[in-house]
Formats: structure tokens, C-alpha cells, sequence
């Protein structure tokens, strides 16, 4: 699931806000899932 949002990390690396925002939808997503 993960490499699925690699492309929107390195796409957006330079944007921190934006990072952050994916990476803690990412860790909802999968918080929700378990």
C-alpha cells in the first residue's frame, strides 16, 4: 500500500504541508483498516 503513495511523497517532497497531510491520511487509512 505504500508504494501506491511513494509517487505522491517524492512528488510533493517539496511541499511539506502537503506531505504531511498524505502521510497522515495514509496512517488513518490504515489505522481505520485494522
Amino acid at each position: 500500500m505504500l508504494k501506491q503513495w511513494r509517487g505522491l511523497a517524492t512528488r510533493y517532497d517539496k511541499h511539506a504541508l502537503i506531505y504531511r497531510g498524505a502521510v497522515v491520511l495514509v496512517a488513518v487509512l490504515v489505522w481505520t483498516r485494522t
